[in-house]
């Protein structure tokens, strides 16, 4: 039996960079070929501009570009075949293609078929369908090339099958969510049964704004069993060897790395999120309020696993309704995760602003404006620093708080990423236990007192919004499964309660198109998924 070896090569890569891309490219291929026989190297969906290019593919100098690198590519006249994913321009129309470079020619090209338009997706904007399956020769295999969406339809496999394929390759630019991989592997095992042929699916790995590719690259056999995966949210090459005779192609089960539970694999996500937002964007580091809350501690945890304690800053600002308790704790945790820690008190400049607006303010009575002034203090306090030091300003808000509005404008707003925001309350004191699992950083009080913007005397959360328990599950019904305020009254969830919550998130919307950015995690994260209108009379037991 003749054998097949291959590299699944989970590239990070830099959108727009195809100088950069290009060149991971063959330092892949060439790591490739010094550590043993290879016959073919599989590479991302649009490995060439990276995923997703966006309005980048609008540009007229793209097709010159790709152009430019398909020719370096196949210069280099490497002794394997390069199957990877790039946009090219076909009788006036641009596609979504998945390229074969072997012997120094393009020797073969599939077009993507089936183009999501859903979630974060929007390929229709940019791409024409393909029509036809492509099969060509790879070491005596007929194999089929099929790209992302395509696996998750029957009808690209079905063509395959028909043209003869016996092996099915299928390059992909999958974004992580909850749950993602179970997903992958169920899809993927039943196409590989329907087409009674393998499957070997190579992923992109890394952060490209609010989406994060997780890697998890598999090779599935005929019969829909999993026997190899790669390692989740891990750049890397990955070897696999196939078994082939002219009757059959077997899949000897190979490393198998363990699916991460959920909260882990969440964790890896906003790690991975920040990491490559803050590094390929060239931020010297990051600076944040730490407020001794649980969100800002967890966001401090999850900026230290991704830069480092040395790129990191967390300052406390605290005011007349600081607590003690909320000093020390955030001290604790600076002095635990070794980062530079300062207190910058804003007593001083709120009282200006309030001497200020002594005159314009006459006669009204106290409220939510003085709250809010306090956070906007902070955020002033927060882009000074980011100004002169070159650092990215991390909020610290999570889902839960985004979608009823329980956030300044301008103050704990302010900012540029916010790792939390696609995670809801309850899942953030989860993801602040399990970091803890990894080594005791967060203090046990700040995880387990109740919630507190500590912006008015003993307040907390729970006096503004119903409890978390019941608000993230009200909110996942509404914000990501679309239920209606009534069909929601319907689950058992109290009346007041549901209404309130709806009209909270319906009327911040305004706020929310605001916001920094922040990893998504979730089916329907604010942002690329979810687009309302601000302006709306849309009735919300509708």
């Amino acid at each position: 039996m003749s054998q097949l070896h291959l590299i699944l090569a989970q590239l990070n890569t830099l959108v727009g960079d195809i100088p950069g891309n290009t060149a991971k490219v063959l330092a892949a291929a060439r790591t490739a070929m010094s550590q043993g026989q290879v016959d073919a190297v599989l590479f991302p969906e649009l490995t060439l501009t990276g995923y997703p290019p966006e309005d980048l593919l609008l540009r007229p100098s793209l097709v010159l570009r790709i152009e430019r690198a398909l020719q370096e590519l196949q210069t280099a006249q490497l002794p394997l075949a390069l199957v990877i994913g790039y946009p090219r321009v076909k009788h006036g129309r641009l596609y979504n293609v998945a390229g074969v470079i072997s012997g120094g020619k393009l020797v073969a090209e599939y077009a993507k078929q089936c183009l999501p338009n859903y979630q974060v997706f929007d390929e229709k904007r940019y791409f024409a369908e393909g029509d036809k399956p492509c099969v060509f020769d790879l070491k005596g295999i007929p194999t089929a090339l099929s790209v992302c969406e395509d696996i998750w339809h029957p009808e690209p496999m079905a063509q395959a099958k028909a043209a003869g394929a016996r092996l099915m390759l299928n390059l992909n630019a999958s974004p992580y969510h909850q749950g993602k991989q179970h997903e992958r592997e169920a899809v993927i095992g039943q196409r590989a049964q329907e087409g009674q042929m393998p499957v070997i699916y190579t992923n992109l790995v890394g952060g490209q704004d609010e989406l994060v590719f997780d890697g998890g690259s598999v090779v599935v056999d005929k019969g829909g069993q999993t026997r190899f995966r790669a390692s989740a949210f891990s750049e890397g090459q990955f070897a696999v060897t196939l078994g082939w005779d002219q009757q059959q192609i077997s899949v000897p089960d190979q490393s198998l790395e363990p699916i991460l539970d959920n909260t882990a694999a969440v964790y890896q996500a906003l790690v991975v999120g920040m990491r490559d937002y803050v590094n390929k964007n060239r931020f010297k580091g990051v600076v944040l309020g730490l407020s001794g809350g649980i969100d800002s501690a967890l966001t401090l945890a999850i900026a230290v696993d991704a830069l480092g304690a040395e790129r990191v800053e967390a300052v406390m600002m605290p005011f007349r309704y600081t607590s003690d308790l909320s000093k020390n704790d955030a001290a604790d945790e600076a002095a635990r995760l070794g980062v530079r820690y300062s207190s910058i008190g804003i007593e001083p400049m709120y009282e200006a602003f309030m001497g200020a607006l002594s005159e314009e303010f006459a006669g009204t009575r106290r409220d939510t404006t003085e709250e809010n002034l306090q956070a906007r203090c902070r955020g002033v306090l927060l882009m000074a620093i980011s100004n002169k030091k070159g650092y990215l300003v991390l909020t610290t808000g999570n889902k839960s708080e985004m979608a009823v509005g329980y956030s300044t404008l301008y103050g704990d707003m302010a900012g540029g990423f916010d790792a939390l925001k696609d995670v809801p309350k309850t899942l953030v004191f989860a993801l602040s236990r399990y970091r803890n699992t990894l080594g005791e950083v967060i203090p046990e009080s700040v995880i387990t007192r109740p919630p507190s913007a500590e912006l008015a005397p003993d307040q907390k959360d729970e006096d503004s919004l119903p409890p978390y328990d019941i608000l993230d599950r009200i909110l996942e019904l509404y914000v990501e499964q679309d239920y209606s305020a009534e069909a929601i009254i319907n689950e058992g969830f109290d009346r007041e309660q549901v209404e309130r919550v709806v009209r909270l998130v319906d009327v911040n919307e305004y706020k929310r198109r605001q916001a920094p950015i922040g990893v998504r995690i979730s089916q329907r994260g604010f942002g690329r998924d979810r687009r309302y209108p601000i302006t709306s009379g849309w009735k919300m037991g509708d």
